[in-house]
């Protein structure tokens, strides 16, 4: 059945690539961008920025005034920061939050009356393997996607009773824009920065990781799945192999063991006390 879609950030990445797969299957799709690009035929592309309020009240208002509704909300859009927690200038860390989360937030109330005046409806919010454990010198992205789980949970208890199904997905490393987009978020380093040589080994291997993941297109399909299917599970986790295990490990685990073969995996020096410790 056709539904109307409403999708945030389809410029690049999961979100060009799901918006152009929904068109194709025939459904509504409303895609927002922070400024005017091409895109496929039949993906209405709306101009809105997640942290003007105005900004997301009009483009819900827009898809309402034409469609009279809207079954699905997919949130997308968000940003990705990188650098030390120390040293990361305040005003990044504010947009990271304001973006991924308290973007998410806004256009999310700004939906639910509209799904509950039309009997149901259903919200899908991205987030990341880095919403499930915190990530060395992205800890205000991590910090985002865990305030994006907590908020999915509660959203998910609260609207059960207006047929408001909650969905959240937990990508890992996909080929996307994020090493490209992250380069204009870092904190000023050099010589004087006692970071600096820990960070650029550990963002590189991070960017690495990222270079080699898998097409957007992976997990676009996957969403088609979900947005179509009668009863979708709470989360999916789509990832590799090891990513899923890192997930598992997370859980089993004891925290320090856990703690130093993630360090490990991103060239994180161990002081020999905490090695001791951990033992």
């Amino acid at each position: 059945m056709k539904k109307v879609i409403l999708i945030t950030g389809i410029s690049s990445g999961f979100g060009k690539q799901t918006a152009r797969l929904l068109a194709k299957r025939g459904h509504s799709v409303y895609g927002t961008v922070r400024n005017n690009i091409d895109t496929d035929a039949g993906i209405n592309v709306l101009i809105m920025d997640l942290t003007d309020q105005e900004s997301i009240r009009q483009t819900v208002s827009t898809v309402v005034k034409k469609e009279g509704r809207i079954d699905v909300l997919i949130n997308n859009a968000g940003m990705h920061t990188g650098g030390p927690i120390e040293t990361l200038p305040a005003e990044f860390l504010r947009l990271q939050m304001e973006t991924s989360f308290m973007g998410m937030v806004h256009i999310t109330r700004e939906v639910l009356p509209v799904m509950r005046s039309n009997g149901g409806g259903r919200i899908i919010n991205i987030s990341s393997i880095g919403g499930l454990m915190g990530l060395p010198f992205q800890g205000f992205y991590s910090a985002a996607k865990f305030a994006v789980e907590g908020f999915s949970e509660s959203l998910r208890m609260e609207t059960a009773q207006f047929n408001i199904k909650v969905v959240v997905i937990n990508p890992g490393d996909f080929h996307t824009n994020n090493s490209l987009n992250r380069r204009s978020y870092l904190a000023p380093s050099g010589p004087e920065d006692i970071y600096e040589a820990q960070f650029r080994k550990s963002l590189e291997i991070i960017e690495h990781d990222e270079g080699k993941g898998w097409d957007p297109e992976i997990l676009a399909k996957k969403l088609i799945r979900i947005v179509e299917c009668v009863n979708p599970r709470q989360r999916y986790i789509i990832g590799s192999v090891d990513q899923k295990l890192a997930v598992m490990l997370k859980k089993t685990l004891p925290g320090k063991l856990f703690g130093m073969i993630l360090a490990s995996h991103y060239g994180i020096h161990q002081s020999a006390r905490n090695l001791d410790h951990a033992r």
